[in-house]
């Protein structure tokens, strides 16, 4: 009883407001293009996000905690002799890699190119401001991280490169040089696993070992590869904007220099290069984008269109998309106007509103040709909103749920909060202008109409007896049935089902019960079958019989489902072909679903061909080796003389490559006979006045703190750090991920506090959590509301069964997903999200037209609801897949994504609304009542009421 009354308001609160904006159509057709046009202003403001870590790494992890504490402790401007290239992050860099075509990096030809590269970069100059009588020349001198002698601090392999060079040119015998690790001129060990790639190293006869399979300190043999890193200091605004033009400077350099020398290959890389390429995917696609308007505003003409010219309406289709366009410049003005920024993420938002648009578009068109023709213009917008608002207003609301709660504070991933926050909104608007300017457009038409005027010239249309005597291509373009013919060649049917029901919340057909006796009459049930004269009744009910009054003026996709497709899907040998299809599906989503993995590198969501995707494939090619470098921050003092502490850190240690004070610094104890377990203060003694003044070790003084005790005494090691790599294979972020989790649930036991960083660990630092939970919250979100509406809005079984839906296409997008190519990033995620509310803009209004349904059998009204329903949602799915075909051109990883999880998400849809669900439905719950009702036998009166309009006689039937 209540969900029968929420029903009768809101049908009835709908229905007066189809009427109010039929009634002021100017008004709803004005205010929001002005509105628009006034948002649009205020593109002025538009700025974009600079901040892609923030984006695309989970934003409360366990990795940015000790990222900051170990910029406190050690920060990059205190290295005062070495870095480590990807261990620091500075705020600003420039790094290149460079490999040969043929030969090896170390080949003096290739070595002397190398260095009078470095020489050129280490020269280059940029002038801030480019212009005028305040410009100064920054050189990389002025710019450059200084070590304790106040020269800049460069990578170890240039001083080895040099040293190298300098015995060729003096003729004296050159030094070896050793792989991972190396010894200086000035006997200091340097790590160059990450600045010398593509290995291949001698065996311990003289063999030939393969690349990077060398033990530690193994000879080199030859290299493919080599890195080098420049360190830039941005110390406020001026100088921050000086390294922005250095790192364009170094670009331009490095350009100008492959150019000039073919047989060295040149990658270059900044701090902005990710920035830079992440954002060029929305440049890249803005032509696409239009062509994919374009391509959507054809198909939604034809989808409109009929072959009778007047009831015909092809300008609502290009108005739907132009209400969708609108709506977009609305959402887009507000995000200005409140200083919001954008990112290339946001190319998936004018997809989850078309999709949405279209559908809401098409179920209205569809309703409107249910519609009583001799009805007022007023009269049956009304009867539109009564009819399809419901079902559209409860889609939106599934959206806004969806992409509400991924908005919500619980979403850990930025990219993904601020894409479902303006996706909502997007969706809000495109709702608003769907029920003002898109319905006000309706209204016009509907005049259009009802003047017999042409549905796309707007010239009246003559009446048969004048078009004979024109040309036939005249003839065939202004084809149409005048209403008195329509009443002459088409007799009324005779006598109507006549069953008292309650009125059913899902109502489309309502008819008026006819006297059994009134056969004869033609005024009185000529219209006793016409779809949805939808009124305010206490009696009316749905009825199966859907037989139009002219079929041959039917839409072409109409006139395939109901003579063709709705028989075919619906017989009884296709059905187990259906259910055996449904099985397959099931099964290779399972098989993708159990093969998903998660894509945390955030160069697969850049443009391809950038300066990023290149960095990156060469790195993984020449430079996979070995892991980055992985910091141990032991960051509180702990007793280092102590030989179980002793113990316990070089055990932690074994089996990595290292650079460890530590270890250094015990060998330096032995080597001097001194025992390694002393007393703290002769530990210390030692450590700094012995150990750290020698020359090949002072470059430890960079990874202890010291903290000072009281007068006289020692001061203690605060904190320290050593340096470990880890010898990887090709899955190398998979195997930083399992080395970050055995490390940190190491340091939970042990009594030494310390902790483990790289750079890289701020995006793999639960990373799977961070990108999935927000598709489970979204979807437990939509199943609760789902659970809840069936309590009192909608039909218990309807929510099962749109639950069902939404599970199995979540399911089935996820798997092929995963069968494609696409892993589980951000990107991926949000195509997941707001696939939820495509299905059920897709699926829901096919169910609920089914469920309504009483008095007839299952498969009957499985092909009244595809007819009335399942029409709709084919022309939205042909509309939405052929935008998406220019997308798929871009030459971006990230729109790749988008496609095909798009893609995918309207083949599901597409699959379930059409073939699974019209077969299921034929032989699973909600069942139809075959029995007559009762009070079936007693008259039923009909009064028929003359009233008229200024158009056309309205027949309006009163039980």
């Amino acid at each position: 009883m209540l969900r029968q009354v929420l029903h009768a308001g809101l049908r009835t609160s709908f229905h007066a407001l189809g009427r109010f904006v039929a009634s002021h159509p100017v008004f709803f057709a004005s205010a929001p293009v002005l509105l628009s046009i006034l948002l649009g202003a205020s593109f002025s403001r538009y700025r974009v996000e600079d901040d892609v870590e923030s984006l695309l790494a989970p934003k409360h992890s366990l990795a940015k905690i000790e990222g900051n504490l170990v910029d406190s402790l050690f920060p990059v401007n205190r290295s005062k002799h070495a870095l480590y290239s990807d261990l620091q992050t500075p705020g600003r860099y420039g790094r290149v890699i460079v490999t040969t075509r043929k030969g090896s990096v170390l080949d003096p030809v290739h070595l002397d190119t190398i260095l009078k590269l470095h020489r050129r970069i280490y020269q280059m100059q940029v002038t801030v401001p480019a212009t005028g009588f305040n410009s100064f020349n920054y050189s990389f001198s002025y710019l450059c991280l200084p070590d304790d002698k106040n020269v800049c601090i460069i990578d170890d392999i240039i001083r080895a490169m040099e040293e190298i060079q300098s015995a060729r040119t003096s003729n004296r015998s050159i030094p070896t040089l050793r792989y991972p690790i190396t010894q200086l001129a000035d006997g200091r060990q340097a790590y160059i696993g990450h600045q010398l790639g593509g290995v291949q190293g001698w065996g311990p006869s003289g063999a030939v070992r393969g690349p990077g399979t060398g033990a530690r300190g193994e000879g080199v043999r030859s290299a493919r590869a080599l890195q080098l890193t420049y360190y830039l200091q941005a110390r406020g605004g001026l100088m921050d904007r000086v390294a922005s033009q250095w790192e364009k400077a170094f670009c331009a350099e490095l350009q100008h220099f492959a150019a000039l020398h073919p047989k060295l290959g040149l990658y270059p890389s900044t701090s902005s290069s990710l920035r830079t390429d992440f954002q060029f995917s929305s440049v890249l696609a803005r032509r696409p984008l239009l062509a994919s308007l374009g391509v959507c505003g054809v198909l939604a003409v034809l989808c409109c269109s009929m072959r009778d010219c007047v009831r015909s309406k092809p300008w609502l289709g290009l108005l739907a998309l132009l209400s969708i366009t609108l709506s977009g410049l609305t959402a887009a003005g507000i995000l200005n106007l409140t200083g919001a920024t954008y990112n290339s993420t946001y190319l998936g938002i004018p997809f989850v509103m078309l999709g949405h648009g279209l559908f809401g578009s098409f179920e209205m068109l569809s309703s409107w040709r249910r519609t009583r023709e001799d009805q007022h213009v007023k009269e049956r917008v009304a009867s539109v909103f009564e009819d399809v608002m419901l079902r559209f207003s409860g889609s939106t609301m599934l959206h806004l749920m969806t992409l509400g709660l991924a908005a919500s504070p619980l979403t850990n991933m930025e990219a993904v909060r601020l894409f479902c926050r303006t996706a909502a909104l997007a969706v809000t608007i495109s709702y608003v202008y769907m029920l003002s300017f898109y319905s006000s457009c309706l209204v016009f038409t509907g005049y259009l109409e009802t003047g017999y005027r042409h549905g796309c010239f707007c010239r009246r249309v003559p009446k048969p007896d004048r078009l004979d005597s024109k040309p036939a291509w005249y003839r065939c373009l202004m084809y149409t049935r005048y209403q008195d013919e329509t009443q002459t060649t088409n007799p009324p049917h005779a006598v109507n089902h006549s069953h008292p029901h309650t009125p059913n919340p899902n109502l489309t057909h309502t008819h008026a019960h006819t006297h059994p006796h009134a056969a004869n009459n033609p005024a009185a049930h000529g219209h006793g079958l016409v779809a949805n004269s939808t009124h305010p009744h206490p009696h009316t009910h749905t009825t199966a019989n859907t037989t139009d009054l002219h079929p041959q003026d039917s839409h072409l996709l109409l006139g395939c489902v109901r003579r063709c497709y709705g028989d075919w899907i619906t017989n009884t040998y296709v059905k187990p072909f259906v259910v055996l299809l449904y099985l397959v599906y099931i099964s290779f989503g399972l098989m993708g679903f159990l093969q998903v993995t998660q894509g945390s590198d955030p160069s697969a969501l850049v443009a391809m061909d950038t300066a990023t995707v290149l960095y990156t494939r060469a790195q993984q090619r020449y430079f996979s080796s070995y892991s980055p470098v992985i910091g141990f921050y032991i960051y509180e003092s702990a007793p280092y003389w102590n030989a179980s502490v002793q113990r316990d850190l070089l055990e932690y240690a074994k089996g990595f490559q290292r650079i460890s004070w530590l270890e250094a610094y015990l060998n330096y104890l032995s080597d001097r006979n001194q025992s390694t377990s002393q007393p703290r203060e002769n530990f210390t003694r030692t450590l700094r006045h012995s150990f750290l003044r020698e020359p090949q070790f002072a470059h430890f003084a960079d990874d202890i703190i010291f903290a000072e005790r009281g007068q006289g005494e020692e001061p203690d090691v605060a904190a320290s750090r050593i340096f470990l790599v880890a010898k990887t294979t090709e899955n190398k972020r998979e195997e930083m991920s399992v080395l970050l989790d055995t490390l940190r649930r190491l340091s939970l036991t042990s009594r030494v506090r310390f902790l483990i960083f790289n750079p890289s660990f701020v995006y793999l630092d639960r990373y799977a959590a961070a990108v999935s939970s927000p598709l489970r919250h979204s979807l437990l979100a939509v199943l609760f509301l789902l659970g809840l509406s069936s309590l009192a809005v909608v039909e218990p079984l309807v929510s099962v069964w749109l639950g069902l839906t939404l599970l199995s296409v979540q399911f089935g997008v996820l798997g092929f997903m995963t069968l494609w190519g696409v892993e589980l990033d951000c990107m991926s995620v949000l195509c997941l999200i707001s696939a939820l509310g495509h299905s059920a803009d897709c699926s829901g209004p096919l169910l609920c037209g089914f469920a309504s349904g009483r008095g007839d059998s299952r498969t009957r009204w499985v092909r009244v609801a595809l007819e009335r329903h399942g029409v709709p949602s084919l022309q939205t799915l042909i509309c939405y897949s052929a935008a998406l075909v220019p997308v798929g051109s871009v030459r971006s990883n990230l729109t790749r994504t988008l496609f095909r999880c798009l893609t995918l998400t309207a083949g599901c849809s597409a699959l379930h609304t059409l073939a699974f669900l019209p077969t299921l439905l034929t032989f699973l719950p909600p069942s139809k009542s075959r029995g007559r009702p009762e009070g079936e036998g007693q008259r039923q009166e009909v009064e028929c009421v003359e009233m008229n309009d200024s158009t056309r006689v309205l027949l309006q039937s009163i039980r």
